[in-house]
């Protein structure tokens, strides 16, 4: 017969005794996490010196003063939070029973029953009402968690760390490293970058592309960095992910948009319930400064580009003159009218999904009309505008977003124009003869080829006009985004619309 022999270790809590086991009692404590700043931590002071008395064998662990335990043994200071963080307290008081150095049982604010069963201690504190909630603990304050995350735990961060000496001003040091846009950035600290992430249900270790121009794995974690250092709220982080995920499909042409020599940035429109919830501007000056949704969004995109993809300005990125808009620009679109269709619901997102269109675009391009009365004389005049876009006689050559403020919106909305109608009037008004816009014509030498010379040359291809509300209501004005010309071709660089995953 064959003499099998266990190599396995007696558990921890048994000792061998004339060959048989005999289980050992388990070695108990309580831990007990309070503040000062609880009402109920100082409800329960009375349960805890009932306790102490009874011999139960209990440390007392005080996040701030431990004046109001008075006499109490077994206190211990705990407000660096370590114990707090270990024992991922997020409410206190917290009484855990640890039996052999491990977790047994824990029972969260004040409750009698729960306060006996875990203790085995009766009638505990028979002065006190039987249940009271308890305060949040330090340890979860907004903050202080990712502060003891890094300080004590793992934050999973991947992202190579730069060491700053002590002396040195850290937005100088951002200066100096090159990863800023001109502008002050906040410097990128482990803290405010998980503070970010959690902004995001997604992994920072998610890849959410290749970012060009250099083709660099651009992770999740990698855009929160860029984020914190454009000054964004965690909130903002599920719309820049789907404008980067836009600005990486093929037929965006982020590379080509990057090294033009031309004016044009990605410009950000936002649509939908998020836009509202995170404040973004779509009224009085929607295409300015002062939101800070807006301003961010805009600059964290680029700074991505930058720091991420090395699209710097004097290097791969050869704008002959660029624009402020490259620093930034995102917008909301105005919602706020039932009648009329959303720019993403245009593009095939369902109605109330929110979601981000990418348009390559250049700066603002102001109309000031204050006379037109009827649809028919503001699209005239609108078409007027739209006819600079790029150059006069260059005809098929980019895209333009005709933003419409409420004024001039009004007077199409008042005839029953929808955009459907607006956009196909506005082609309309915008086609030319040949002959006004061939090369040389008005002794002009940009112009189209001497053989459409008896067509009707329309100014832009049927997909080539968006249209976006946003604006106050104060003035007759709207304003042209000129578009990238890119390659010229309708299909080979294009704006994007994504869907914005919460």
């Amino acid at each position: 017969m064959s003499d099998h022999t266990s190599n396995a270790e007696p558990p921890s809590d048994a000792v061998q005794s004339a060959g048989a086991q005999t289980p050992r009692p388990a070695a108990v404590e309580y831990v007990v996490v309070v503040k000062s700043d609880c009402p109920t931590c100082h409800l329960v002071v009375p349960a805890l010196h009932q306790l102490a008395d009874a011999g139960a064998p209990l440390r007392v662990h005080y996040q701030d003063d431990p004046a109001f335990l008075g006499d109490l043994d077994g206190v211990v200071d705990d407000t660096h939070l370590r114990v707090s963080y270990a024992l991922r307290t997020e409410t206190v008081p917290t009484i855990v029973r640890i039996e052999d150095g491990s977790e047994a049982a824990r029972a969260v604010g004040w409750s009698r029953s729960d306060w006996e069963e875990l203790t085995g201690v009766t009638d505990l504190a028979p002065g006190l009402k039987g249940w009271q909630p308890g305060c949040g603990s330090r340890s979860v304050e907004p903050g202080v968690a990712e502060a003891l995350e890094v300080r004590y735990g793992d934050p999973g961060l991947r992202s190579r760390t730069v060491p700053v000496d002590e002396f040195r001003d850290e937005v100088e040091v951002c200066y100096d490293r090159g990863w800023t846009d001109g502008l002050p950035v906040t410097p990128p600290t482990p803290e405010r970058i998980l503070r970010m992430l959690a902004g995001t249900g997604r992994a920072g270790h998610e890849v959410v592309g290749l970012m060009p121009p250099d083709l660099v794995e651009c992770t999740v974690e990698k855009v929160a960095i860029n984020a914190v250092m454009a000054g964004c709220k965690p909130e903002y982080m599920p719309v820049l992910l789907a404008a980067i995920e836009a600005a990486l499909q093929p037929d965006f042409t982020l590379h080509g948009l990057t090294c033009s020599t031309c004016f044009s940035g990605p410009i950000i429109i936002v649509n939908g319930p998020i836009a509202r919830r995170i404040g973004m501007n779509s009224g009085l000056n929607a295409l300015g400064q002062g939101n800070r949704a807006n301003a961010t969004i805009g600059r964290a995109l680029n700074l991505v580009v930058r720091n991420v993809g090395g699209g710097r300005p004097g290097k791969i990125d050869r704008s002959t003159l660029g624009s402020p808009g490259k620093l930034g620009f995102a917008f909301a679109e105005d919602e706020s009218d039932p009648e009329w269709q959303p720019l993403s619901v245009a593009r095939g997102v369902p109605p109330g999904r929110s979601a981000v269109t990418l348009f390559q675009g250049d700066g603002v391009q102001g109309i000031m009309d204050q006379g037109s009365r009827t649809p028919e004389e503001l699209t005239r005049s609108l078409a007027a505008s739209l006819l600079a876009v790029g150059h006069t006689k260059h005809c098929e050559w980019a895209r333009a977003v005709l933003v419409l403020a409420p004024e001039h919106y009004g007077i199409f909305s008042d005839a029953g124009w929808d955009r459907t109608r607006i956009t196909s009037e506005l082609h309309r008004a915008c086609e030319r003869p040949g002959a006004d816009v061939v090369r040389g014509a008005h002794g002009i030498g940009e112009g189209v080829p001497e053989s459409r010379r008896d067509e009707r040359v329309p100014k832009f291809h049927p997909d080539g006009l968006l249209l976006v509300r946003a604006g106050g209501p104060a003035g007759l004005y709207s304003a042209i985004l000129a578009g990238w010309p890119g390659h010229r071709a309708r299909d080979e660089s294009r704006p994007i619309t994504r869907e914005v995953i919460e």
